[in-house]
């Protein structure tokens, strides 16, 4: 199951509630300040929520500023957490979905609010609405009418290794009327497309699909090519295959008490949230997302895409605990102020972006530990220290 903070599914998920000691490892690339009040506050921070090993990063002007690993990727072999360590990012792969997507607008092989369904081999409507077209822009702000209702009963994920399922069959046996799991209405809601929020997994399994189609090769192909290279994303993965056990941070669970590790899943939705990243790498990324589209010498996408990706709306239906939905991006308050965010979570993964645009930076935090209420509270404090909304020092 792929979530975010709006979207966990309590039936899949059981809480991390017991902790381990931490260590820390990092690496500055410019100017950190307080590092190591930092490192203090973000160990305290963790045992708050008993968070076995997590990693941070901040980015100002197009620059991975700081980076820096605490405890442990695996706590048998007692593996500390690196900068290089790779997390299963979840739900933040969405913003790199969206961003390819919005890279093929700048190419011109698509508009915003072009119909989707003619670049698709198979016939998509919503069955309430068939006269009204689901657009790209629909899909990226999560108000399709594609519904994950069906999607959450039926579990996709291949345990330990990569799906074998095509993306495009797996989207047409939710959306294909006839198919597999598309007998009722239940994959569509009854709101015309457009109109209404509904965090949808399956909108991003389409965008992931339809880049494809569109690109003229498999969506993680460009990324790789037109993202991760330029940006020198050397430890960012698409496929578990592809993510070096050396590397690899052990998701957690806790059962019965005890600390369980949790094993690597594959799905056939990848453009969902199966990236693997580091927290160097992803750094990396969000540095050019706050710094209008550019980082390391590179743009991946002009300054008026950006800026467009960031332009938050209040479609009916949004939660109360965002503020707007953007192109991939979102919105929400931390410590009072708005701002740009996304996060993911998974059975022993739960990770965050916050953005100040004004500032031109970033936060990232990953953690290889199931999402609980003390956990998002953890990454609320750390991502407001890193942005600097609170004083160096205090907490």
């Amino acid at each position: 199951m792929r979530t975010s903070e709006w979207d966990v599914n309590p039936q899949r998920r059981k809480f991390l509630i017991a902790g381990l000691a931490a260590t820390a490892a990092g690496a500055c690339f410019g100017r950190a300040p307080q590092i190591e009040s930092m490192d203090s506050f973000i160990l305290r921070e963790m045992k708050k929520a008993n968070i076995p090993g997590l990693a941070a990063g901040f980015a100002e002007n197009g620059v991975a500023r700081w980076v820096r690993g605490y405890g442990f990727a695996d706590v048998q072999t007692r593996r500390p957490v690196s900068t290089d360590t790779m997390f299963h990012i979840a739900s933040l792969t969405k913003i790199v979905t969206a961003t390819m997507v919005m890279r093929l607008v700048e190419q011109q092989r698509i508009r915003l609010d072009d119909p989707v369904a003619p670049h698709l081999d198979f016939t998509l409507a919503n069955p309430s609405h068939a006269d009204v077209p689901i657009t790209f822009r629909h899909l990226l702000m999560h108000v399709s009418s594609i519904s994950d209702e069906e999607y959450y009963k039926h579990d996709s994920r291949q345990s330990g290794t990569d799906a074998t399922q095509p993306i495009g069959d797996f989207l047409k046996s939710f959306l294909l009327p006839g198919q597999q799991y598309c007998t009722s209405r239940a994959c569509f809601s009854s709101e015309s497309p457009g109109t209404t929020w509904s965090y949808s997994n399956l909108s991003y399994a389409l965008l992931g699909y339809l880049a494809s189609r569109i690109g003229g090769e498999d969506m993680r192909e460009q990324t790789r090519k037109q993202i991760f290279a330029p940006l020198r994303m050397r430890h960012t993965s698409w496929t578990i295959r592809d993510t070096p056990e050396a590397l690899r941070a052990t998701p957690y669970d806790m059962v019965d008490g005890k600390l369980q590790p949790v094993p690597p899943v594959g799905f056939p939705d990848w453009s969902v949230g199966m990236l693997r990243s580091s927290v160097a790498d992803f750094t990396q990324f969000v540095a050019a997302c706050a710094n209008g589209g550019s980082a390391a010498g590179h743009r991946i996408l002009d300054e008026t895409t950006q800026r467009q990706m960031l332009e938050m709306h209040t479609p009916k239906g949004l939660p109360d605990w965002l503020t707007g939905q953007g192109l991939g991006w979102m919105a929400a308050k931390l410590d009072g102020i708005t701002r740009p965010e996304h996060w993911g979570g998974d059975p022993g993964v739960f990770t965050a972006v916050y953005m100040n645009p004004e500032k031109r930076s970033a936060a990232v935090v990953f953690t290889n530990a199931s999402v609980t209420p003390e956990s998002k509270a953890v990454i609320k404090n750390i991502a407001s220290r890193l942005l600097g909304s609170t004083k160096p020092g205090s907490g």
